[in-house]
């Protein structure tokens, strides 16, 4: 890191040295490439990873980036990886971190879409994915069980995540209305007992308030120069990403016209991104409905399996967009039939690029101000609540997952529950670390596949 100020007093212990950014960009790949587990996993694998073992940054910035990214639509692993990038390496180290973060990923996708297209079901691949299910399962519970034990400090904050539970796992409230009602709890919380929502020094744990040593960003590292918020660089940054998304639109539309397959995409996907509000889940019945129903780039069974790929796949889960344009781009062979793959493959970059630009937009334009509202309660409130809310939807999507993996119309899978509770315990017991605890599940499943078949 060539930035010498983002420097901490020293605490416990002298923080890291500043971090280069070629170390940067190696740490941002490996990520990418074993960031398994859905938001939640990769939020944890940052965590413990930058908080805990590198240092890099304090666990209360840690969690006010969060916070934010959770407000806004799109992958907030992928935001937050390009927060502290950006926060580490100016602008450049932003885009390195969100670039390499999903990029394997998107190569994988391409892969695993031309093998689904040319040979259809694997048995070794069902197999595999049989048994990373019930470790992704796993990985959310354990990921909300560390995020909770350090967010959910008292009584209202353990009420907030319940009613927030309740509201999306069996009342169907939408994932925005949760965030609202999570921000008005804290915006009049924040006023009436700001103490409630003061999240104390990310130098004492939530289990006994035992000292951490310093971060390189530390609580009290003054804000960097290109951190520091001015309304000329909101709005140059603003302008500079949607002049960016509107050029490669019309770059598209010229080449295939405005009703073209791929520009057709570049709009769709464009659109789609801006409602991404609660995560690919919550997004998924509005693709469908237009990918499938609409403009019929796959089918309903297309779909469901791209979303098993997907979650079997490093990166943010809203990936499956690539798949959904790998489909489409072979099935409509839009360069001719003896070139399905290579207009799979542009179309999953097209679709990708258009799905995640607003998410760059968003974090190098506000980050600057995010930044300048740490340290005031009654500003940080209302996104305490809002993690706090967070906890809760995190564990309806346990739920979820573990009504699909572990039920099979309502009858017990115990293969899945016995894979499930052995990664459960490696992760929470014994804290081995996820890519081991995947790899371990998907050999499991894939033995267990020759045994039974």
């Amino acid at each position: 890191m060539g930035n010498s100020s983002i420097r901490s007093p020293t605490t416990l212990s002298a923080p890291p040295a500043p971090v280069s950014f070629r170390t940067a960009l190696r740490y941002w790949l490996k990520l990418g490439f074993i960031s398994f587990g859905g938001p939640a996993g990769q939020i944890a694998m940052m965590h413990a990873e930058l908080v805990e073992r590198r240092r890099w940054i304090s666990e209360r910035r840690f969690l006010h980036a969060l916070n934010y990214c959770m407000l806004l639509p799109g992958p907030e692993a992928t935001q937050l990886a390009i927060y502290i990038g950006w926060l580490l390496h100016r602008v450049p180290g932003g885009i390195a971190a969100g670039v390499l973060f999903v990029l394997p990923s998107l190569v994988v996708l391409i892969a695993l879409s031309w093998i689904y297209m040319t040979w259809g079901q694997v048995p070794a691949i069902a197999g595999i994915m049989a048994g990373i299910k019930p470790a992704v399962v796993a990985i959310v519970l354990a990921a909300a069980w560390r995020i909770g034990s350090r967010t959910l400090r008292n009584g209202l904050l353990v009420g907030v995540a319940l009613a927030a539970f309740i509201g999306i796992d069996l009342l169907g409230v939408p994932f925005p209305l949760i965030v609202l009602g999570a921000a008005v709890v804290g915006f009049v919380g924040g006023r009436l007992r700001p103490a409630l929502f003061d999240q104390g020094s990310a130098h004492a744990t939530a289990a006994g308030g035992a000292p951490h040593p310093a971060a390189l960003i530390d609580d009290t590292t003054p804000t960097p120069a290109h951190a520091r918020f001015t309304w000329r660089r909101l709005a140059t940054v603003g302008v500079a990403g949607c002049a960016l998304g509107l050029a490669g639109w019309a770059g598209l539309a010229l080449v295939y016209g405005p009703d073209g397959e791929l520009p057709r995409m570049g709009a769709f996907f464009g659109k789609m991104a801006l409602l991404t509000f609660g995560g690919a889940y919550a997004v998924l019945p509005y693709v469908v409905q237009h990918a499938v129903e609409q403009y019929h780039w796959l089918d309903a069974g297309q779909m469901i399996d791209g979303l098993a790929l997907g979650e079997t796949t490093p990166g943010p889960l809203i990936m499956i967009v690539a798949f959904v344009g790998f489909v489409g781009g072979w099935t409509h062979a839009l360069f001719g039939s003896d070139a399905r793959f290579l207009a799979g493959m542009v179309a999953a970059c097209v679709v990708t690029f258009f799905t995640f630009l607003p998410s760059f937009v968003f974090i190098l334009a506000g980050g600057p101000l995010v930044e300048s509202t740490r340290g005031d309660v009654r500003l940080t409130a209302p996104l305490t609540a809002i993690s706090a809310a967070v906890v809760g939807v995190i564990a309806s999507l346990a739920v979820f997952f573990g009504a699909h993996v572990f039920l099979d119309h309502g009858a017990p899978r115990w293969d899945a529950i016995a894979i499930g509770t052995a990664a459960a315990v490696a992760l929470l017991r014994y804290r081995t670390g996820t890519i081991k605890t995947i790899l371990a599940c998907a050999l499991a499943g894939l033995l267990l596949s020759y045994w039974h078949g």
